[in-house]
C-alpha cells in the first residue's frame, strides 16, 4: 500500500478529506458485532474480546481502504476469506484493507479496552454495593474503541449486536432483544434484532445488574394501524429507591405524542429505552432505541423544579434526535448543527408545549443563551455551519454555538417563515432523506419548498457567519434624557462583526421592543412595537412624540439572537427596580442584558452585585435564581478588582445567608440559597454556618442537609481547614455512593495545604490517584476542581510548570481527559496589577506558548486561546471596577 496515503501508526484523528474519499468509493451494508464482556467484573482484566464482521461494497475494485479500531491488540484480520498479515495490515489504530473487490466481507478479531474516561465502553464499580456497570458512549468517534468500523457518519449500515455477559445481568442494545443462550461457563449470550441503517456513533450497548422499569406507548396511525412502542428505563440497582420511572415515562409519552403530531413521521426505532448511567461525560446521547443519560437526573437528594425542568428538556431534546440526527444525519461534522441546534430548539419547545413547563423558554433565555453569548465572543468563535477539518475539531464543536446559538437562530427562523412553514419543511425533510445523510443545502431546499422564500441570504447571514449581533435603541428627547420627556427620534441600531471573516455582517431580525413605566413603584408594560430590522439603522416611527419610557427593552419576548444594549435610563431603572418587573421572560431578558454588560466591562461588577444582593429573591423561577447566584459568584471572584474583592465576596455571602434565613421553609428558593452559600463558603465568609450545619447545631426550618448539600458543605469545610482528612474518610465510609466518592475526592484536593495541592496537581497530570490507579473522568474532574480552590500562596508556584506540560498532557490522554486538565489547571485566578489588564504576565505567558507552539494540535491551541480570552476579560472587568471605586470614592 502507498505509505503516503496512510498516517503513522496510532493516528486516530481522521480528516474530512480522508472520510470523503472513503465515502466516495464505499457503501456499507451491515455489521455483525460480538462483544464478550463475561470477565467485566474482574478489575484486573483491562480488555475484552471484540469480533466484527462488516459487509461493504466498493465502486472501484482493486482500491484500498481502512477500518478504524482503537484496540489492545488485533489477533486476526480476514478480507474476503483471506487472512491478512497483521504486521502489514495493523497500522496503529487503523486496519488496512488492500485489493478490494466489488463486494467485500472483512472480519476483525481483537481485544478492545474498558474505559474509565467515559469514552468507548465505560466500566464503573458502584461504591455502594461493589457491582460493576458498563455502558457505551461513542460520539463523535469512539465506536472504534469497541469494535472495528468505518467511523464516519455518512457510512451508515445495519448493525447486529451479540453480547456475552455475566449471568443475571441486564443487557441492552439499539435493537430489541431476540433471544439469549446460557453458556457452560455460567455466562449468557444475548442476541439483538438488527437495526435499521444508522451511523456508527449512535450504536450502543448497556450491560450490568441494572434496575429496570417498563411501560408502553400506543398511537393509532392515519392508516388505522396501531404503533406500539415498548418503553424501558434503567438505573444502577443502588439508585432504585430514588428512581421515579413513572414521571420519566409520563414525559416520554407526552413527548412521543407531541413529536408525532409535529413531524408527521412515525417513530422508526421499535423500542424506546432510556438508561441513566454513572460518570457520564454528557447530559445525554441520542442512541436510537437506547438513549443514555447522566444519572445525575436520578435525584438522590432533593431536587428543585429547575432540575426537573432540565431533565424534561434533556429527555425531549434526545427524543427530537430520533428524527433530527438519527433518522436523517449530517454527512460530516461541519453540519453538526443539523441535529444539535434542532434538538435544542425542539427540546425546549416540547418542554413548554407538551409538558406545560412554560418556564422552559425563560430558562432558555437566561441560561442557555448565556452559554451561546460566551462562546460566540471568544476568539475561537465559528459559524453555526462550521469548518470541521478533522475529528479533534468535531469533538470540540459540541459547544454553545452549535447548541444554543443554533437553537436561538431556529427560534428566529420559525418567527421569520412562520411556524406552519417551518413544520412543513421538517416533515418534507424527513420524508425525502429518511435513513440518509444531508447537508445545509438539503434543509434549505425543504424550507424553500415549504415557505416559498429564497433562504440563501438568510442562511448566509445567520448560519455562515460568526459573532454576536448587538441591538440597541438610540433615543433623543426634548429634556435631556429624563424619563417622561417627549421623544423626538428613535432608531434601532444594529452592529455586527464577523471575527472569522473580518467583516461587518448585518442580519435580519424580527423582534419586539417592550415599553415599561414605573407605576405605583412597579414596572408595568405600557406598549410594545414589532420591528423587522435588516440593516444598521431602522427608524422606529411609533416612538417619536411619546414619553420616554423608564425601560425600553429591545428583544422583548426573546425572539432573536443578539446582545441587547440598553440606554442609560433603562440601565438605571433596572438596577433599582428590576424586581418589580412581573413578566418572566422580560425579567430574564433584562437580567441577561445586565450580565452581558458586566462581562463586556460596560457595567462595573459591584453595581451588578448590589442589584443581585437586593433583588435575587424576587426571581420567581428558581432556574433564573440559580443562574443569578452563579453569575454573582463569578462577578465577585473574577470581575472585582483585588482591593474590593474580599469585601464584595463577604457582602454576597451575607446577602445569600439572609435570603436563606428568610426563604419559605422547604422551598426551592431556600435550597438554591443553601447550595449557593456552600459554594461561596469555599473561599470564606461563612465558616461558623458551615460547621453548625454539618454538626446539626444550626437548624434551618424546612432545610434538609441531604447528601448533595452535605458534601458541598464538607468541601467548603475542607477548603477552610475546618475538617481533617480522617473526618472526610469517615463521612465517605458512612455513606459510600457516587456523590460521596466524587465529593470526597474534591474535598481532599481543596484542602489549603501544599501537600494537598501537590497531590491534586500530580494526579491531574498523570491521570492516576495516590494509589497508582487510573482516575475515572469524574474523579479526574474532582482533582482538578479541588486543586483550583485556594489563594495565590498555594497556587502561584504551579504556574511556571503548567506550560511545559501541555504537549505531554495532550499526547498521553484522550481528548476528553486532556481537555479537563488543560482547562482546569489554566491559571485563571489572577489579580489586576499596576501594569494594567493587557500586560498581565500570565497573558504574556499564554502568548509566548502560542507563539512557540504554532504546530501544536489545533484542538489544544483552541483551549489555550479560549482560557487566555477568559482571563483577559476578567482583567478588563477588574480594571473597570477599580475605576468605578475610585470615581465613587469607595
Amino acid at each position: 500500500m502507498d505509505d503516503a496515503k496512510n498516517p503513522p501508526a496510532g493516528n486516530r484523528n481522521l480528516g474530512r478529506a480522508e472520510a470523503a474519499e472513503r465515502a466516495r468509493i464505499l457503501a456499507v451494508d451491515s455489521y455483525q458485532v460480538h462483544l464478550d464482556l463475561s470477565g467485566a467484573r474482574d478489575p484486573e482484566r483491562g480488555g475484552y474480546p471484540s469480533l466484527t464482521r462488516v459487509g461493504f461494497s466498493c465502486s472501484e475494485p482493486g482500491a484500498e481502504t481502512f477500518l478504524d479500531f482503537i484496540h489492545g491488540g488485533v489477533s486476526a484480520v480476514t478480507l474476503n476469506g483471506h487472512e491478512l498479515d497483521l504486521d502489514r495490515c495493523v497500522a496503529g489504530d487503523r486496519i488496512l484493507l488492500p485489493g478490494l473487490a466489488a463486494h467485500n466481507t472483512a472480519i476483525v478479531e481483537g481485544t478492545a479496552l474498558y474505559s474509565t474516561s467515559g469514552e468507548g465502553l465505560h466500566r464503573y464499580r458502584d461504591p455502594a454495593d461493589g457491582e460493576t456497570y458498563l455502558y457505551t458512549q461513542f460520539e463523535p468517534a469512539d465506536a472504534r474503541r469497541v469494535f472495528a468500523n468505518f467511523e464516519q457518519p455518512d457510512l451508515k449500515a445495519e448493525f447486529d449486536f451479540t453480547v456475552t455477559a455475566p449471568a443475571g445481568w441486564h443487557v441492552a442494545s439499539n435493537g430489541a432483544a431476540r433471544g439469549r443462550e446460557e453458556n457452560p461457563d455460567g455466562s449468557t449470550t444475548h442476541f439483538f434484532e438488527p437495526t435499521r441503517r444508522i451511523s456508527t456513533y449512535i450504536t450502543a450497548v448497556l450491560a450490568g445488574p441494572y434496575h429496570r422499569a417498563t411501560d408502553s406507548w400506543r398511537r393509532e396511525q392515519p392508516d388505522g394501524t396501531v404503533l406500539e412502542v415498548g418503553l424501558g428505563a434503567t438505573c444502577r440497582a443502588s439508585l432504585a429507591p430514588h428512581f421515579d420511572a413513572d414521571a420519566i415515562f409520563e414525559t416520554t409519552k407526552r413527548g412521543l405524542d407531541f413529536f408525532h403530531d409535529l413531524f408527521g413521521y412515525p417513530y422508526p426505532w421499535g423500542k424506546y429505552d432510556q438508561a441513566f448511567v454513572p460518570e457520564y461525560n454528557l447530559g445525554a446521547m441520542e442512541n436510537p432505541g437506547l438513549v443514555t443519560f447522566t444519572e445525575s437526573y436520578v435525584f438522590t437528594s432533593r431536587a428543585t423544579e429547575a432540575q426537573y425542568e432540565a431533565r424534561a428538556t434533556t429527555l425531549l431534546h434526545e427524543m427530537a434526535h430520533m428524527w433530527f440526527g438519527d433518522l436523517v444525519t449530517m454527512r460530516w461534522w461541519d453540519d453538526l448543527w443539523l441535529k444539535e441546534s434542532f434538538a435544542d430548539y425542539m427540546g425546549t419547545l416540547a418542554a413548554a408545549e407538551a409538558t406545560g413547563r412554560q418556564t422552559a423558554w425563560v430558562t432558555f433565555a437566561n441560561r442557555r443563551k448565556a452559554w451561546a453569548y460566551v462562546q460566540d465572543q471568544l476568539p475561537t468563535t465559528h459559524p453555526i455551519v462550521a469548518d470541521i477539518p478533522d475529528l479533534e475539531a468535531a469533538r470540540q464543536n459540541f459547544d454553545g454555538i452549535t447548541y444554543a446559538k443554533g437553537a436561538s437562530v431556529l427560534k428566529q427562523l420559525a418567527a421569520y417563515v412562520g411556524r406552519e412553514a417551518f413544520t412543513a419543511a421538517a416533515r418534507g425533510y424527513f420524508r425525502r432523506h429518511a435513513y440518509g445523510n444531508t447537508t445545509l443545502r438539503d434543509f434549505l431546499d425543504a424550507l424553500e419548498d415549504a415557505s416559498g422564500r429564497d433562504m440563501g441570504a438568510w442562511a448566509d447571514a445567520w448560519l455562515r457567519t460568526a459573532g454576536v449581533p448587538v441591538l440597541g435603541v438610540e433615543l433623543a428627547d426634548d429634556a435631556g434624557g429624563r424619563p417622561g420627556a417627549a421623544l423626538t427620534s428613535a432608531t434601532l441600531r444594529q452592529e455586527g462583526w464577523d471575527p472569522v471573516a473580518g467583516a461587518q455582517v448585518l442580519r435580519p431580525h424580527l423582534l419586539r421592543l417592550g415599553l415599561f413605566e414605573l407605576r405605583g413603584g412597579a414596572l408595568e408594560r405600557t406598549g410594545s412595537i414589532d420591528v423587522e430590522a435588516t440593516g444598521a439603522a431602522t427608524e422606529l416611527a411609533g416612538l417619536p412624540g411619546r414619553p420616554r419610557p423608564a425601560l425600553l427593552l429591545p428583544n422583548d419576548g426573546d425572539l432573536t439572537y443578539a446582545k441587547v444594549r440598553l440606554d442609560e435610563v433603562s440601565v438605571e431603572t433596572l438596577l433599582e427596580h428590576l424586581d418589580t418587573l412581573e413578566e418572566p421572560l422580560a425579567r430574564a431578558t433584562a437580567w441577561a442584558a445586565l450580565w452581558n454588560m458586566v462581562r463586556d466591562a460596560a457595567l462595573p461588577a459591584p453595581r451588578f452585585l448590589a442589584a443581585v444582593r437586593r433583588m435575587a429573591a424576587s426571581a420567581r423561577e428558581v432556574s433564573v435564581l440559580q443562574q443569578l447566584l452563579e453569575q454573582a459568584a463569578t462577578a465577585a471572584s473574577f470581575y472585582c478588582s483585588p482591593a474590593i474583592r474580599a469585601g464584595e465576596h463577604q457582602l454576597l455571602v451575607d446577602a445569600v445567608h439572609g435570603h436563606l434565613a428568610a426563604a419559605e421553609p422547604g422551598s426551592d428558593h431556600q435550597l438554591a440559597f443553601a447550595r449557593s452559600l456552600a459554594l461561596l463558603a469555599r473561599t470564606g465568609g461563612a465558616d461558623e454556618t458551615v460547621v453548625d450545619l454539618l454538626s446539626g447545631d444550626a437548624v434551618i426550618p424546612g432545610l434538609a442537609v441531604d447528601e448533595q448539600l452535605r458534601w458541598a458543605l464538607l468541601q467548603a469545610a475542607a477548603a477552610r481547614a475546618l475538617v481533617d482528612p480522617s473526618r472526610l474518610d469517615d463521612e465517605l465510609a458512612a455513606g459510600p455512593s457516587a456523590v460521596a466518592t466524587v465529593g470526597h475526592a474534591l474535598a481532599l484536593a481543596a484542602r489549603p495545604v501544599p501537600q494537598a495541592k501537590r497531590e491534586a496537581w500530580d494526579a491531574a497530570l498523570s491521570g492516576t490517584g495516590t494509589d497508582g490507579k487510573a482516575l475515572s473522568n469524574d474523579l479526574l474532574s474532582a482533582a482538578v476542581k479541588g486543586f483550583g480552590i485556594g489563594g495565590h500562596e498555594l497556587l502561584d508556584g504551579f504556574q511556571a510548570g503548567y506550560w511545559p506540560e501541555l504537549a505531554g498532557i495532550w499526547a498521553r490522554m484522550s481528548i476528553g481527559q486532556a481537555t479537563r486538565v488543560v482547562e482546569g489547571l489554566f491559571p485563571s485566578r489572577q489579580d489586576l496589577g499596576p501594569e494594567g489588564p493587557a500586560a498581565h504576565p500570565v497573558l504574556g505567558a499564554a502568548d509566548a506558548w502560542l507563539r512557540e507552539n504554532a504546530e501544536a494540535p489545533r484542538a489544544l491551541r483552541r483551549i489555550v486561546i479560549e482560557q487566555r480570552d477568559h482571563l483577559a476579560r476578567s482583567l478588563r472587568a477588574q480594571s473597570v471596577s477599580a475605576d468605578w471605586r475610585a470615581a465613587s470614592g469607595g
